[in-house]
Order: structure tokens, then C-alpha cells, then sequence
């Protein structure tokens, strides 16, 4: 194993992720950076399951990223911190989770598809995010493999400007090589047998001489560039409409690459380069342009730094669990150092923890180091409390310091109490799981084993969510997609040795009400000497919101909000909240309702606990009397499928009440955009399989939650109540 040189210059460090639609390439674009980077020895395969980065079985066994693995590897005098994340829509949690600690990203697109709907998805997340990005268009070497098609649904479907920095020469079964626009350099592979790894290459000016044609193009191709950077680029416009007007030929390349990489940072347009991974061609390339044009860490400004100065401020993004060290922390640190036998303070926990090791990752291998700069990631052994999104600083005194720091403000004005805790690093945004099942143990035994395993499994992944059913007692597990239930089930087997159970899948419907409606409620009961007396009367209201709101939102009536202590508003908002998580029809969580709280007389005596109770009892009389409507979760759902199987795939869509938004061509391909409710997707992909003889692939997300008509509602009562 080479030794690891830990101290590089800020400007010198690149964090960035590898993001992409599934099946595009990112884990063997990954495979061959590390491999040219000299910290493998061999090239590994996903078909074979030996790459680095899928170091999970189930990883292995399906060909496909679950977690994201943390690398990292130098490249000319350059540190790259590397995250390969998942392409798969069940795990968006897990992408969401590392572009937080991206300065940019590499989006690898197949070249014979363009942009496919999880890259959409994840680009959106990177706007969100504000991420610098340069486009690799993988699989040059592929059948029907399109430069121009490509780019052309990057400028359509994205709503970016690409920026041509590479040309390919030859396409599909031809391509061989390709040419650097900016330097108009050509760069041609030439593999001695099919065991070469690519690391030779033939790298020589472009003459007119070589390709009439290719040299054309490739002029138009730079004085297009020329222009578009001009366009976007003040300082370069200046340059080429000054002393090079004459002639674009003369601009130095390193003029112009100072421009693209302001225009990258700027988040104006995007750099595309092209290249097959797995035929080992175009990635020392890409590698070169991952230094050149996306951001160290000190280009990224984050507002919450100003206060902590120099102080440590770092951010728990990921959590894996060893068998023999525990949990191990992936840890990004913004400013100040972190260093071995050190204690810190989390913010989030409010707990002070102890650091006992830092390591750097390498996939599944990892390094020890002695501290740790800003703007580098690491792993951390022995943080028992730390979960996913959790902000660490050095000490209770820093955060408090850096909390009054934010209050006296530049501007000397005072701010509330809940500004200055949004100074914590914005947590994650959890997506609400759309999908659950029960889970038993083989054995009551086993029960404890099965809580410790599954709340190990929670601290790691944020989107599955665990609860008890109060009614059963039996455990229910919450997650985002069957693919990724089964994954958490075959996890506990393998990683904990627990033959679980699972129930059969049900779909998290959500309620809401149809009218308006009033209640009033009188609870009176001694409890020893005490007498426990309060009335309530409660008004709810449908909402109608653009947004779906889980949340009921309460207001008060003018007699009661004069009257009504801050200690009892507290009990009467839990009783409300509380009876929303359970509504009266099927008891799923009621959503999109306004409440009003009338009147309330509370005896002097009465417990809180009580007060609680009594306006649950009232919220649950009004939710009935109003009528209750329940919702389903509607799904965006995209079908890549052959022009033979267009009909049938279309006549099952319909029997499945899908309603069918566009249907696109892709080359040969047809793409149909369709929204279907979650409750007949279940074994889609098998059905789909047979249809199309296995040819066709799909993407499912949430769309959003929309209402049943009274036939289908009642034989969903019907079978709920076992009665079918």
C-alpha cells in the first residue's frame, strides 16, 4: 500500500462525488481513477463483483451501489476525495447524504442514452445544493453510442449550457481516441491485446494533415467554445475582444482554461468530456479536468463558518458499522482540526463524545492518520452517538460562542433563538417512505437482537424508519421502495445472523378530511384528592395548500389565545398532533387540515398529561364527524422500452389506472412518462420483465398523495377489515 502523505494545500484538495442514472458507469469510472492513480494494482469489474468501491455482498451479488463508498487517492500533486453514490431511486437518501459534503461532481452519463430520469433527479439535488459539475459521457465504445445525441438531451433535458471540451474520434465499435478541443491535442488508445489497461496513449498536436474533417470540426468546436465562455465570462470577453480579436487561434489554452473554470464555479454552464470506462479510454483525461475545473474546498463559501471562526465545525455525513471498532463515522471537516484521543461536542445530541482514531478511507481498507485539515473527509472511531447530519464542534464553550457571535450580528440586531440554531449545518432532508411491512424474529428471543440490529441499521440509513404497532405489538419497518426493504431484510441475515419474517408489503396510504366540522369534549375524573376537569371545543378545517402539509396547523379562537398560558398551549398542540398521527378511518397519518380551538376551561388542578387527552378525544370526534378521505401515493414512472413492446407495455399501464403524461423517442427506444398509483406497481418488475421479454427498464418516485373515488375506498375498507 503506498504511504499516504497527509498534509496538502487547501487550494489542492478536491472533494467531489460521482453521480448518475443506474447502469450509466460511475463504479467503473470510479474503478479506473484509482487504478491509474497507481492505489490498486489490478482492474476490477463489476460483473465479475471485485470492484473496490462495492464492497458490500449484496453490492457484488446485484451489479449495483447501495452505499456510497468514501475513497480516497492522489493525482498529480493533487488529493481527491472521491464518493461514488447510487443510482438507484430507492436510495436517493444516500446521494442526498453526500452532496452535502461535495465541493463538485462528476455527472457520468451513458452516451447511447442521454440523460435518463434518476439523472434528472440527482441533478436537480446538486442545484439544490449549489454543486459545480463537469458531464463524462461513459460508454463511448457502446452500440448506438451518440456524442451529438447526448449532448444534445444534456442542453434539452437539464436546461444547461454544455461546454464541448473533447471531441470523440470514431463512435461505437470505432472509437478510439479522442481530441482536447482546448489544446486541440489528440489522444488515441491504441491496445496492444485485450488485457491493455489504457495507461499508454499517443498524445500529439492535431494537424490538418492527420483529418481534413476531424480538423474542421475541431476548430468550429473551440471557436464555439471561445464564444460561449465569452459569453458568460466578463474578464475573458474583455481578452478575446482586446488583442485577440484578429484571431481565436492564439487565445492560450491556459486562458481559456482559467475561464471555463470560472464559469464552472459559477454554476453558468457545464464542462463535457467523453470516454469509455471499461475499455480503460478518456479517464486520465477526465481526471485532469476534476483538477482544473471543479472546486477546493476554500472556492465554496458556507454561511454557517463565519461563526465558528477558527474553531472546529465538522459534519457527520455517514455512518457504517464494523464488527470489531463499532460505529465508524464519515466525517467532513469544514474548519479547525480534528485529532486522535480528542473530545467533541456534538451539537445536534448535545452530548460531549470521545474520538479515539482517525482514518482515512480506502473503500473497504483504511489508513490510520494523526490529524486531520480542513476540508478533507475521514472516518472516526469511537463516536457512539453520532448519526447522519449531526454538526461536531470542539467544545459546549465554541458553540455557544459561535451561537452569540450570530446574535450580535454585523448589524447589531437581535435574532430569535431558532435563527441562531439554524446555524447547526442544515440537517439532511429525509423523503417520508412510501412503503412498509412487519418484521418478526424466528424466536422472542431473538427480539433484542433484532432491536440492536435494526437501530444500528437506522443510525446508518436515515430513510428507514422503524415503529412499533401499538395495537399488535409487532415491529413494522418503513422504507422507500421494495428493493430497498429487501436489502435491510437480507442485511440483517447476513451482517446479523437473524432469520427475520417479513409481513407482505402494504402501501402508506394518508387520510384527510372532506368538510368542516365542530366538537366538544368533557373530561371530569378524580384521581386520588386531585379532580382533573377540562372542556374543549375544536373546529377543524380541510386545507387546501399547493404543498402537502403533515403537520395539522393549529390556531387559536381571540377568547381562548387571551387566556391560555404558554405551559398549556404545548399540552393542547400534543394532543392534536398526536391524533393526527393515527386517523380514525384506517389509521394512517391525516394530512392537509386547519384547527381551531374554540374554547377551553381547564380546573386548576388538572394535569397536562390530562389536557392532552381530553383534545386528542375532541380532534378524533371532529376528524369523524367531518368524513374522512384517504389519499394514495401517486408515482412519476418512467418505462425505456423497444418499439415492439410499446403496446403492450401501454395496455398494462392502463389496466394499472395509469395515466399516460408523453411518450418520447430515445434513438430507438420509446420513453413513456406516466403517473400510477403505488398500490398497483407491486411486482412491476417481474410483470414487466416477462412482457418485454426482459428489454425494459423503469424508474418509480414519489409524486405526490391524491385522492380515491368512493368505489376504490370502500373495497379498500373492505379488504383492510378482512372482509374480502
Amino acid at each position: 500500500m503506498l504511504l499516504i502523505c497527509n498534509v496538502f494545500a487547501l487550494c489542492r484538495i478536491r472533494n467531489i462525488g460521482i453521480m448518475a442514472h443506474i447502469d450509466a458507469g460511475k463504479t467503473t469510472t470510479t474503478e479506473r481513477m484509482l487504478y491509474y492513480s497507481g492505489y490498486i494494482r489490478t482492474l476490477g469489474d463489476v460483473d465479475d463483483g471485485d470492484t473496490v468501491t462495492d464492497f458490500m455482498v449484496q453490492e457484488r451479488e446485484r451489479g449495483i451501489t447501495i452505499q456510497s463508498a468514501a475513497v480516497t487517492f492522489d493525482w498529480k500533486d493533487y488529493r481527491i476525495n472521491l464518493i461514488d453514490t447510487p443510482g438507484h431511486v430507492d436510495f436517493t437518501v444516500e446521494v442526498e447524504r453526500c452532496l452535502r459534503v461535495l465541493d463538485g461532481a462528476v455527472a457520468v452519463f451513458d452516451a447511447s442514452a442521454g440523460v435518463e430520469a434518476q439523472s434528472l433527479t440527482v441533478w436537480r439535488q446538486a442545484d439544490k445544493h449549489q454543486i459545480p459539475r463537469i458531464c463524462f459521457l461513459n460508454k463511448m465504445d457502446k452500440n448506438r453510442a451518440s456524442f451529438t445525441y447526448a449532448v444534445e438531451s444534456i442542453k434539452q433535458k437539464l436546461k444547461t449550457k454544455p461546454l464541448l471540451l473533447q471531441l470523440p474520434i470514431g463512435e461505437a465499435k470505432t472509437f478510439r481516441g479522442l481530441v482536447d478541443v482546448v489544446t486541440k491535442e489528440q489522444i488515441i488508445w491504441k491496445p496492444t491485446s485485450d488485457l491493455d489497461d489504457g495507461k499508454n496513449f499517443e498524445q500529439k498536436l492535431l494537424l490538418e494533415a492527420d483529418d481534413p474533417n476531424l480538423f474542421q470540426e475541431v476548430q468550429d468546436a473551440r471557436s464555439t467554445l471561445i464564444e460561449q465562455v465569452a459569453d458568460l465570462d466578463d474578464e475573458f470577453a474583455e481578452l478575446v475582444l482586446g488583442e485577440y480579436s484578429e484571431n481565436f487561434d492564439l487565445i492560450p489554452a491556459d486562458k481559456l482554461r482559467s475561464a471555463i473554470r470560472r464559469v464552472t464555479l459559477a454554476q453558468k454552464a457545464v464542462p463535457v468530456l467523453c470516454g469509455s470506462a471499461l475499455k480503460n479510454k478518456g479517464v486520465q483525461p477526465l481526471l485532469d479536468a476534476v483538477t482544473m475545473y471543479l472546486p477546493a474546498p476554500n472556492e465554496r463559501s458556507y454561511e454557517f463558518l463565519q461563526w465558528y471562526k477558527d474553531d472546529l465545525c465538522a459534519l457527520a455525513f455517514k455512518v457504517l458499522h464494523d464488527k470489531c471498532r463499532g460505529p465508524l463515522v464519515f466525517v467532513r471537516v469544514y474548519s479547525g482540526s480534528l485529532k486522535p484521543q480528542s473530545a467533541v461536542y456534538n451539537i445536534n445530541k448535545s452530548c460531549t463524545e470521545r474520538m479515539s482514531r482517525l482514518l482515512l478511507p480506502f473503500a473497504d481498507q483504511q489508513i490510520e492518520i494523526p490529524s486531520l485539515m480542513p476540508g478533507n473527509i475521514a472516518l472516526t472511531v469511537g463516536l457512539k452517538q453520532s448519526a447522519t447530519g449531526d454538526t461536531i464542534v470542539s467544545s459546549k464553550a465554541s458553540a455557544v460562542a459561535a451561537a452569540r457571535r450570530a446574535g450580535r450580528d454585523a448589524g447589531g440586531e437581535k435574532r430569535s433563538t431558532s435563527d441562531i440554531e439554524s446555524l447547526l449545518l442544515a440537517g439532511i432532508e429525509i423523503p417520508d417512505p412510501v412503503f412498509f411491512c412487519t418484521i418478526e424474529p424466528p424466536s422472542v428471543a431473538k427480539q433484542q437482537d433484532l432491536d440492536n440490529a435494526l437501530s444500528c441499521l437506522q443510525r446508518e440509513d436515515p430513510s428507514l424508519k422503524v415503529k412499533l404497532d401499538p395495537d399488535t405489538g409487532q415491529t413494522i419497518l418503513c422504507g422507500m421502495g421494495e428493493l430497498h426493504i429487501e436489502i435491510i431484510h437480507d442485511r440483517i441475515k447476513r451482517e446479523y445472523g437473524i432469520e427475520t419474517y417479513l409481513g407482505p408489503l402494504q402501501i402508506a396510504y394518508r387520510e384527510t378530511i372532506l368538510n368542516a366540522a365542530q366538537a366538544t369534549d368533557i373530561l371530569d375524573k378524580t384521581v386520588g384528592d386531585k379532580r382533573h376537569f377540562v372542556t374543549a371545543e375544536l373546529e377543524v378545517r380541510p386545507r387546501l395548500g399547493e404543498r402537502a402539509m403533515t403537520k395539522p396547523v393549529i390556531e387559536y379562537a381571540a377568547s381562548v389565545i387571551e387566556v391560555l398560558p404558554k405551559e398549556l398551549q404545548e399540552a393542547i398542540e400534543n394532543g392534536i398532533t398526536n391524533s393526527c398521527l393515527q386517523g380514525p378511518l384506517l389509521g394512517f397519518p391525516v394530512q392537509d387540515i386547519d384547527v381551531t380551538v374554540q374554547s377551553l376551561t381547564v380546573h386548576p388542578d388538572t394535569s397536562h398529561t390530562m389536557i392532552s387527552a381530553c383534545v386528542s378525544r375532541c380532534m378524533e370526534k371532529a376528524l369523524k364527524k367531518a368524513g374522512i378521505q384517504i389519499l394514495e401515493p401517486l408515482m412519476n414512472l418512467e418505462i425505456t422500452v423497444s418499439e415492439d413492446h410499446l403496446s403492450a407495455a401501454l395496455a398494462d399501464l392502463a389496466q394499472r389506472r395509469g395515466s399516460i403524461q408523453e411518450i418520447q423517442s430515445r434513438q430507438d427506444n420509446r420513453v413513456v412518462v406516466a403517473a400510477v398509483p403505488l398500490a398497483e406497481m407491486m411486482g412491476y418488475s417481474t410483470a414487466l420483465r416477462s412482457l418485454t421479454s426482459g428489454s425494459a427498464t423503469f424508474t418509480l418516485e414519489l409524486a405526490s398523495y391524491q385522492a380515491l373515488n368512493s368505489q376504490e375506498q370502500s373495497a379498500l375498507l373492505q379488504r383492510r377489515m378482512g372482509l374480502v
